[in-house]
């Protein structure tokens, strides 16, 4: 029989040894991403008493296909709606710790005589903070309903977006021997561009391919298809430039506003558990104690640099955005480590062989040590604000909390404000949308018509088709540009309100003309040879014939309409099925006062009592707002509502009354039977024989049930089916009756007989 290849075994080897390990990490309550590099470190070749992996070259194959699944379902769990819906506080909060801890990474490096391009990435690497760790630490510690920690995964989403487009401006970086100002421009505008150009195509494409394919896809095809969608947006990243990573995150990121977004991501999860553990079991084969050895001064520093940069930056990030001190604290604190992503943007370093071969197990080890030191650090926040309540003067505690909680959560606009970002949106996404069709028509069609019509004499017709074409496939996009927002509501208030208001307005409209007039000079000029004068009456005839086409405004209203269906069908699902959150949430005045939801698990002590009997609101001094059932919304449930195992209960209250609340619903259960196998329910023959305490009585007046705990199914007379037994028939010698019970009850009945 032929040899297993070396990768079967290293993978035997690889998820047998994860599994153990992670079995241990889970009993110790440890994240299980630890779990995974202690079992990569020993059965990597470092480790000289244990089995090691053979074929490393495969095993980072399959972790690079872990760090894409990883990214894809990280975008399914993300919505750029979200982001837009958070307000500026995040934003102001994650920009400012992602600058500081950079700055400081750099700093540290420097200090130790690193290379340029290990400081820079070390940079980033300290700026990540890890989503998984967090999370996993609040949900142990009984905090994931407090509401600093909502704050903190605002930010930690936001982290992990920047992180994507940290790992496109690094590569850019490493690519240039020497990375000036304009590199880095041209890389942000290329990651713009393509990013709007992606979201926009794919959020009116496959939505709509989705809905119309929706009842030939069962969860087989649902997953294939998504893999799949995913895998070639990753080719594509990378045939422009990009990570494999970066196109994997935008496929989820647009699947993500899909009415399929829950069950795709369910189905991606097993997918993405597999091949995430084998990335991070490959981060571990990384360490190599030596280094670590030789290293520990550096792990040291950064261990310290992590953990004062983030509780005093992060606390500082999160004041600035608009929390009160304590809050703030509580928040920077709980980011002290860095993660899964510190160890991709190693992973890229490494790949792209600008980053020292040390600079990997150091960051590894100073992972595990931060990780580990997480729950402690989250638990000292309160000790330490406590402790500088009673040194620092009242008056500059209050002064802190007046400057950071005076920022208002949201802002009323002006109406030049809002109308100015409005066009200015419109107008970018509409010329990446020109931009990238006028590339498309150049690129693949030009050629084409080209070969159709050869020779100098024909060259111009087939420029002159393209030209058409492209023109006529572009016009929906600058008549949307010209004329979207013209007769908006901040329009005609900002025109009836002051004649001075008239001509900013006409040049608003002037510019955006210019701008659509510029497209058709530019396919002018490339496939003719007109004078300037005569391309720009040419854009001028055109643009004015796309405004004034009824057609042509059909179109761009059509495209438009089903652009925003698309955008909001995950949302009108939601509303559709019950699951849409209240409007009135989170905009109450009290900052202590928020909504959590809480799953009544399926062995609750609650199921079959009403809101009236548990009385929550007296003994936790929480209000139920909510009831999800199934695919149904209860609002504003009264007290003759019932409650059933498996529902959602949206509740209101503080950070103390909802822990309390949560320790009630996690506590007040029936518990596991652990008799359960014991009371395996079995089925006997019993024949009443003569002398048979039975014969002569009915059913009932036999006591089988109410004495003995048994149930009689059936009598046995010779057929093929057993004859239904009625209450009022009385039993007689012979008869064969069939019971089901317990084993020790039918063993007392059988006695009895």
């Amino acid at each position: 029989m032929a040899d297993l290849p070396n990768l079967i075994n290293d993978l035997a080897l690889i998820l047998i040894s994860a599994g153990i390990v992670t079995l241990i990490f889970k009993k110790l309550k440890q994240p299980l991403v630890l779990g995974y590099i202690v079992a990569g470190f020993l059965v990597s070749p470092h480790m000289p008493y244990t089995a090691s992996v053979v074929d490393m070259e495969n095993i980072h194959l399959w972790a690079d296909i872990g760090v894409m699944f990883l990214l894809f379902s990280l975008g399914l769990d993300f919505s750029f709606k979200k982001i837009l819906k958070m307000g500026a506080s995040p934003i102001i909060s994650t920009v400012t710790i992602i600058f500081f801890m950079s700055v400081l990474g750099v700093c540290v490096g420097k200090l130790f005589g690193w290379g340029k391009m290990d400081c820079i990435f070390l940079g980033g690497m300290l700026a990540m903070s890890s989503t998984t760790i967090i999370y996993k630490a609040f949900d142990d510690l009984g905090l994931r309903q407090q509401q600093f920690a909502g704050l903190v995964m605002s930010v930690l989403i936001l982290e992990d977006i920047l992180a994507i487009v940290m790992m496109v401006m690094l590569s850019a970086i490493a690519s240039g021997n020497n990375p000036n100002g304009g590199q880095m421009l041209g890389s942000i505008a290329k990651i713009g561009f393509f990013l709007v150009l992606w979201l926009v195509v794919g959020i009116f494409a496959i939505p709509a391919f989705l809905r119309k394919v929706r009842t030939l896809v069962n969860a087989e095809v649902l997953l294939i298809v998504s893999l799949g969608l995913c895998c070639a947006m990753a080719v594509f990243s990378t045939k422009v430039g990009f990570s494999s990573a970066f196109g994997a995150f935008i496929m989820g990121s647009i699947l993500a506003e899909t009415i399929e977004a829950e069950r795709i991501e369910k189905l991606v999860e097993p997918v993405k558990n597999l091949f995430g553990a084998i990335f991070f079991v490959s981060v571990g084969m990384l360490v190599d104690p030596t280094i670590l050895v030789e290293y520990a001064l550096p792990i040291i520093a950064l261990v310290l640099t992590i953990l004062f940069g983030q509780s005093i930056f992060g606390t500082l990030a999160f004041m600035l955005g608009g929390e009160s001190l304590k809050s703030a604290m509580r928040c920077g604190f709980s980011m002290a480590q860095i993660g899964e992503f510190s160890f991709i943007i190693a992973s890229l370093g490494l790949s792209l062989g600008v980053i020292s071969d040390f600079l990997y197990p150091v960051v590894v080890a100073v992972s595990v040590i931060t990780t580990f030191l997480t729950p402690y650090m989250i638990r000292l926040a309160t000790p330490v604000y406590n402790s500088l309540e009673r040194r620092l003067p009242n008056r500059l505690i209050k002064l802190l909390n007046h400057l950071s909680m005076s920022h208002p959560s949201t802002t009323e606009q002006s109406q030049w404000k809002k109308l100015l970002t409005q066009m200015t949106m419109n107008t970018l996404i509409y010329s990446i949308l020109t931009a990238a069709m006028i590339t498309v028509m150049f690129t693949f069609v030009l050629p084409i018509t080209r070969k159709m019509l050869p020779g100098w004499e024909l060259h111009w017709y087939a420029n002159a088709i393209t030209g058409i074409l492209t023109i006529l496939l572009i016009s929906p996009f600058l008549r949307a540009m010209v004329m979207k927002k013209n007769r908006s509501d901040e329009w005609k208030a900002l025109w009836a309100e002051s004649n001075i208001n008239h001509l900013p307005l006409l040049f608003t409209v002037l510019v955006r003309v210019v701008i659509a007039v510029g497209f058709i000079f530019y396919i002018c000029n490339y496939l003719s040879r007109f004078s300037s004068a005569v391309m720009i009456t040419i854009g001028l005839i055109v643009v004015a014939l796309i405004i004034l086409s009824r057609t042509i405004k059909q179109r761009s209203i059509k495209l438009e309409r089903l652009f925003i269906l698309n955008l909001r069908s995950r949302d009108i699902a939601a509303q559709v099925n019950g699951k849409k959150r209240p409007l009135y949430e989170g905009k109450l005045l009290d900052r202590d006062v928020h909504i959590a939801v809480f799953d009544v698990p399926m062995d609750s002590m609650w199921m079959g009592s009403s809101l009236k009997q548990l009385n929550f609101g007296k003994k936790y001094g929480v209000h139920i707002i909510s009831i999800l059932r199934a695919n149904h919304r209860l609002n504003i449930p009264d007290g003759d509502y019932f409650i059933f195992p498996g529902d959602k209960l949206e509740v209101i209250g503080s950070d103390t009354q909802l822990n309390n609340f949560k320790h009630a619903v996690e506590t007040e259960t029936l518990g596991d039977d652990l008799a359960f196998e014991e009371r395996e329910m079995k089925l006997r023959q019993m024949i009443l024989g003569e002398g048979s305490p039975f014969i002569g009585k009915t059913l009932i007046e036999s006591g089988i049930r109410d004495l003995y705990s048994c149930m009689v199914i059936g009598l046995e007379e010779g057929k093929e089916n057993l004859s239904p037994v009625s209450p009022n028939r009385r039993f007689q010698e012979g008869d064969i009756i069939w019971v089901v019970g317990e084993e020790e009850a039918l063993q007392a009945l059988f006695t009895a007989d």
